[in-house]
Order: structure tokens, then sequence, then C-alpha cells
């Protein structure tokens, strides 16, 4: 089978752990025995060009350097050393002090401020004892962001590998390459382009197989749908259980066929990009329920759409240089908002009132960060940022808005836009960060996984890689999950990196 990613595919070697026309009939899928599991990753927008434009993965047209905030404040910079975790087993080619050299070992400075409650403990194992950071090396690249469900961490490494949470030992892995996947209800809804296939998520067990009629390019599950998109304009939705074709349709728009950009589905509602409009269609009959132009690819700037549903009852939605508030119900427009730049990130939710920091957050491709009202989408503030390729939305937290630009990790004041830190990493920052229990978790393309303090920034510690970091990292149960381009899903105490914090019964 032809790897749409490119590169060749090794062979398999155990891993020990280091640790949207008409609607068609239904058709069943005759269930089967035994496989196992599958996911997949998006690939990240092209490199900017000479002249600042940039390609996102799918699109024809480059998109070109455009206007900046006139109102820019320039934030603080923490810098990019500090404490370095020292690894159980140092990865091949990388020493324990990591980037910094040294012995991983260096004091952490104190917090600024002490969290809420005391972080979860890391999971317990089959073992005894303190349950201890573990690596798993894979015999084939990782890509994309991990999945936690239960006790299990899914991974894509061309199958999908299901690992002990606690030990890192792998339970089973997919028989099939998986190039979409999602995890839902205790089941792994997976495919490897042609196939669709769901297997028990705790055992790998194949619940039923089909063959579709194109390669599957995006797979979401909600409410008991999986929702795949096909390319070349197809759309299908199945029953999750057995995989019965509920409905299908063709007409969606071919200039973005990625996994970020393929259909959408929200709470019974599949939102869809066809015949320059955006439809919202019922998840189990198809029928279409609103419909609003938004314009086609080239009136878009060359940019997909990207699309919030909210728990307020609005979609929010980016179409190039525009933010547009619409009635989930209805369809009908709240507000729209124009900036000099085209987005290619969806907008974020906070909620409450905009004097708590409730409202819409965006950043354009330039890297400026836009505070909206959620109410009537007023411009609240604005600031900019370093450029970002980001199709990440910027993530808002405990009153703080955090976002990856170019080599730094910016966090400012959800209510006033003031900068609170910047971070500066070794490297591109890649992926959204995540936040738990008073830290920031953040891969960067410098090869390290940081953690740094929420409320100043600090660096609380780092681990060198042997490659990128890919996808988001995962904080979990006091636990740090992160995959890197060196073949590696690591597991790191979310407070002290590699280091054995507290009893919790496993090891790896």
């Amino acid at each position: 089978m032809g790897d749409p990613r490119g590169g060749l595919r090794a062979p398999e070697a155990a891993s020990p752990p280091s640790a949207l026309g008409s609607i068609g009939p239904g058709r069943h899928a005759a269930p089967s025995a035994a496989a196992a599991p599958s996911a997949a990753a998006a690939p990240a927008p092209a490199p900017a060009g000479a002249d600042g434009s940039v390609r996102l993965p799918g699109s024809q047209v480059p998109i070109g350097p455009g206007l900046r905030a006139a109102d820019a404040r320039d934030p603080q910079a923490q810098h990019g050393t500090g404490p370095a975790t020292g690894w159980v087993r140092p990865p091949a080619g990388v020493t324990s002090g990591g980037l910094n050299g040294g012995d991983g070992t260096a004091a952490v400075p104190p917090p600024t401020h002490s969290p809420s409650a005391e972080p979860p403990e890391p999971p317990g194992g089959a073992g005894h004892g303190r349950w201890r950071p573990w690596r798993f090396r894979m015999s084939n690249d990782v890509w994309g962001t991990p999945a936690v469900a239960g006790d299990l961490l899914y991974v894509t490494s061309f199958e999908v590998h299901a690992l002990d949470v606690g030990t890192g030992r792998r339970q089973f892995k997919t028989r099939d390459v998986a190039w979409a996947m999602a995890v839902a209800n205790g089941r792994i809804h997976a495919s490897d382009g042609p196939t669709l296939y769901a297997l028990d998520a705790e055992d790998g067990a194949e619940r039923w197989r089909l063959s579709t009629d194109g390669w599957v390019y995006s797979l979401k599950v909600d409410r008991g749908t999986v929702v795949t998109g096909t390319r070349g304009g197809g759309v299908q939705a199945w029953e999750a259980a057995n995989g019965e074709l509920l409905w299908e349709m063709q007409g969606l728009q071919t200039d973005f066929e990625t996994p970020e950009s393929g259909p959408a589905v929200h709470d019974g509602t599949v939102y869809v990009w066809a015949d320059a409009r955006l439809r919202a269609l019922e998840a189990r009959t198809g029928a279409e329920r609103w419909s609003y132009p938004v314009g086609d690819a080239a009136s878009c700037g060359g940019v997909p759409l990207r699309l919030l549903a909210a728990p307020d009852g609005v979609v929010y939605v980016s179409a190039g240089t525009r933010v547009l508030a619409l009635d989930v119900a209805r369809g009908d427009v709240r507000w729209r908002f124009e900036a000099p730049a085209v987005f290619l990130c969806a907008p974020a939710y906070a909620p409450g009132p905009a004097v708590t920091g409730g409202g819409i957050y965006i950043a354009d491709y330039l890297g400026t960060v836009y505070a909206l009202d959620a109410a009537n989408g007023r411009d609240r503030w604005r600031i900019a940022t370093e450029a970002r390729q980001s199709i990440e939305p910027v993530l808002v937290a405990d009153g703080s808005v955090h976002l990856g630009s170019g080599g730094a990790l910016y966090t400012l004041d959800a209510v006033t836009g003031t900068p609170k830190w910047r971070f500066a990493a070794g490297g591109e920052v890649i992926g959204s960060p995540v936040v738990a229990d008073g830290r920031v978790h953040f891969g960067s393309a410098d090869h390290c996984l940081y953690t740094v303090d929420a409320a100043g920034g600090q660096l609380r510690w780092k681990l060198a890689t042997g490659g990128e970091i890919t996808g988001s990292p995962v904080a979990a149960g006091g636990v740090v999950y992160a995959c890197s381009k060196d073949r590696c899903v690591y597991a790191l105490d979310a407070v002290k990196g590699t280091g054995q914090s507290r009893p919790s019964g496993g090891r790896a």
C-alpha cells in the first residue's frame, strides 16, 4: 500500500517499553474476528517562502504577508535555559543533561504561586514501589498527538499501539495501517484509507470492518456516529456500533483535504463546506438544518474554514480574514469581525463575561492575537506576537491566553491583553500547549519537551529527546505524555519530569 505521508515503512519489530448531493442507501459492515486500532496525524503547514508566504497542506494558494496590528506590545522574554531533566536511560545520542549539558539535576526555582490543590499522582501499575517515568520505542516513525482513554495510551506509528499508562508496556497493536483514528465509547474507529474498521479499545478485538468508496482523510466520532471525509469531496456517516452506512453526500470542497479541514461534528450536527456555503446537517439523517454563504477558497484567502461549536449556542467560524458568529440552531449571523490578515486556526471560546476573561480569542498567521466580545464581536484588544504557521487555536485557561508563535510561548492576560511572560524555546513551538495544575507543557522543534510555571513562565524542567516533538503533549493524572520523531513515546512526571516523585505502585 502506498504511504500518502511519504517514506518507507520499516519492518515491525518488538519494542519493549523503556519504559458531507444525495443521500444514499444504507449498508452494513460484516463483523469480524480479530484485528486492532489505528490513528493518524495531520501534516504541519509548509515552511514560509522567501516572501513570507505560507503554503498550507492541500492548498494551491500560498498565503502572502499582510498587515500587522499597530498597537503591539512586546512581552518580556523568559529564556529557554534552566533545569533539564536527566533521563533514566537517555535516548541514543542524547546526554542526561539534555541540550544544556550538565548532569540534569539543576535546582528548580520555587514556584511563584501555590496550586489550589495537589496535582494528581501518576497512575499505578502492576508492580510495586514508586511509579517510574517510562519510554517506549517504536520500530517506525511516531506522529500526531497521543490519546488517553482509561488505563491505555493510544499512539500512531503506522499502526495504532495501545500502551499501559502505568508501565508503558504494549497491550496490543493494530495489524492495519491507520491514517485516521478516533477513540470513543470503548471503541477505536480507524481507517487505513480505503477501509474503515472498529476495534475494542480494551483488547483490540475487531468489531466490524468495511470498504469505503474513497480514501478516508478525516474521521470523527460524536454521539454514536462516525463521520468520515473522503478525497474528491465525499462525506459519509456511519453507525458506530456496527458500521451501518447512515447517509452519504458529495460536493464538499476539495481544495483542502486534511484531517483538520474535513467535516466537523458536534452535538449531533455535522458541519461541511460545500458549494461556497457552510452547511449544518443532522448527523443521523444528513438532512440540512441551515446553510450560510461563506464563499469559496479564493474568497476565503486561500485558507480552509475553521470552526468552533461553543456551549453558548453559537458556531464561531474563521473564514479567511473574517470571524463569523452563527446561531447554532438557525444559522443566523449574530456578528462578524474583519482582520487585516488571514486566520489559520479556529477561534477559542472562554465562558463568562468579558470583564472576567470570557469571550472569543484567535490569532492570525502573523501572530496578532485578538480578543473579541462574544456578544457583539467588538474588538476588545489585540497584540502582536511572532508570525505563526500553527493551525492550533490559542489556549485560554485560568484567566490567561497561551499560544505558541514562532520559537516562543506567549502568555497574555485574558481580560486586558497585557503580556504576562514569554518563554523562548530553542526552535519553533510544535502543536498546542497543555495547561494542568499550574504548569504549561509544550513541545518544540528543538527536540525538547518543556514544562514551565503557568503564572510566571519559569522553566520547571525540560526533556531533550532524539527528534522533534510531534503533535501536542497530553497531561492526565499527573503524567505528561508526548511523542517524538526519535520514534519514542514518553511518559513523564508532570512535576519532576524524569524524576520519581510520589509512590503510586507502578514500574516500567
